[in-house]
């Protein structure tokens, strides 16, 4: 579809190079970044990124100890990179879905589960309680077979299952198979929106949010105590740091093989009308996605736009973060197809949005959590593209390993355990394409290859 000068043509014709949700006009003018006249400045808790994860940190920090003083530092703009770049799909699921779950934590899975869901209700209740105007729609998913291997992974012997009259039903796509409807854990939302609300919610807290202000590093004090964070405007004092920064360059060395970058591509079609969304069935709001290893995952957006992602995860060499990557006309090419493709009813509507961002993806396929320097250091990262609600689930554990107490959270081997890191390069580049390569072939056959055996008996893997 795209010629050589990477003009995109057909349905994708005029489509802008920007995420759906931050492409609007009432996003909040950035926050002043720290100056010199903060040299000095001290506080009880540094935050360092604003995205959820820091946002929730910042936030039940607060609400968990009013009074406390907060300084959340973000090197770029509120919501700018994973935050406002995703599907804005908020589960309930803390494991990346019930198999890894139960694969990895099988004595503690229900608990996991319990938790998830209060965490989701959490969620809602702070939308709620503070106003915060972000489409939250709780109206559940929608898993689809599109190859016939993939019917039996919706467990057709147990209640709930819809053979492919049954799904179609549902939504209705010429590609599915049959379906499994789940209707309370799992909500859709304008990730941006709640982003910016609760930045505005922090604010109102106490919480002072800097903007355009990156943290180059952290490093014990060396006299009083406490923590120093260096930013290249002023030194700040703080008892304790929350590090939430997602797939960028940790602050700690142990983590720096712990999690690498993978690009995920979005496209999102113009408003639908009332005729196309009758034609498509797709009346209940339910958010899909397919049962591949290289999945689709799509939704309704409070406007009626189809937002349509996933597929291709790709990873660049070297563990790189860099905003070239996200034009890949090849792959938005490749999801218009599988878009006409799902839905031939809509095969001329056309794509305004195209987008892509980094995903902390690590080889458990989940977040994982620790603490160091003595108490002064927390972290939350790897949530390899189920950040949107585990993020709060994230936060409180990192404040509560701060504040060194033994609670549900804690007590958990989740949160007790760590994944195995990636390789140093030219492995980890092999292993990952390998792996790709791999679970390609198992979505077209059904089978999976040696390599992935072996993966499987190590506890490892490669997931978006």
């Amino acid at each position: 579809m795209p010629d050589a000068a990477g003009v995109l043509t057909g349905t994708l014709a005029g489509s802008v190079l920007r995420p759906l949700w931050l492409d609007s006009s009432d996003r909040p003018a950035p926050r002043p970044a720290l100056g010199p006249a903060d040299a000095g400045l001290a506080v009880d808790l540094v935050v360092v990124g604003g995205g959820f994860t820091g946002l929730w940190a910042a936030v039940r920090a607060c609400e968990r100890e009013p009074g406390r003083s907060v300084l959340l530092l973000e090197a770029d703009r509120i919501a700018e990179h994973a935050t406002g770049r995703n599907g804005g799909f908020c589960e309930a699921s803390l494991t990346h879905g019930e198999a890894n779950g139960r694969q990895r934590w099988p004595g503690e899975y229900d608990e996991l589960e319990r938790l998830g869901l209060q965490n989701l209700d959490e969620i809602a209740a702070t939308i709620e309680r503070y106003g915060i105007d972000c489409g939250f729609d709780r109206s559940g998913t929608l898993a689809v077979a599109t190859r016939p291997h993939e019917v039996a992974g919706l467990s057709p012997s147990e209640p709930g299952f819809l053979g492919a009259e049954e799904v179609r039903r549902v939504v209705d796509s010429p590609t599915y198979l049959a379906g499994r409807v789940s209707h309370d854990d799992c909500a859709t939302l304008d990730p941006a929106r709640l982003a910016w609300g609760l930045a505005r919610v922090a604010e109102s807290l106490g919480v002072r949010i800097a903007e355009r202000t990156p943290a180059d590093g952290v490093r014990a004090a060396r006299v009083g105590g406490g923590v120093v964070v260096t930013t290249p405007y002023a030194e700040v004092r703080a008892r304790q740091v929350v590090l939430a920064t997602n797939v960028f360059r940790p602050l700690l060395k142990r983590l720096r093989l712990s999690v690498v970058p993978v690009y995920d591509y979005v496209l999102a079609t113009e408003p639908l009308t009332a005729a196309q969304v009758a034609a498509v069935g797709w009346t209940d709001r339910v958010g899909i996605s397919d049962s591949g290893n290289q999945f689709h995952y799509y939704r309704l957006t409070p406007d009626d736009r189809v937002l349509f992602g996933g597929y291709d995860a790709i990873y660049h060499y070297g563990r790189s973060v860099d905003a070239a990557h996200e034009d890949r006309p090849a792959t938005y090419a490749t999801l218009a197809r599988h878009f006409a493709e799902t839905f031939p009813q809509l095969a001329d509507v056309r794509f305004t949005h195209r987008w892509a961002g980094a995903i902390d993806t690590c080889t458990r396929f989940c977040a994982f959590f620790g603490v160091t320097r003595g108490r002064r250091i927390a972290y939350a990262t790897g949530f390899t593209g189920l950040g949107v609600g585990a993020s709060r689930f994230g936060a409180d554990v990192m404040l509560d390993l701060l504040a060194g107490a033994s609670t549900e959270r804690t007590r958990l081997e989740m949160v007790r355990t760590s994944p195995l890191p990636f390789p140093p390069e030219p492995l980890a580049w092999v292993g990952i394409q390998l792996t790709r390569w791999s679970l390609a072939r198992e979505d077209r056959t059904g089978r999976r290859n040696a390599w992935l055996r072996v993966l499987d008996r190590l506890g490892l893997g490669f997931d978006s």
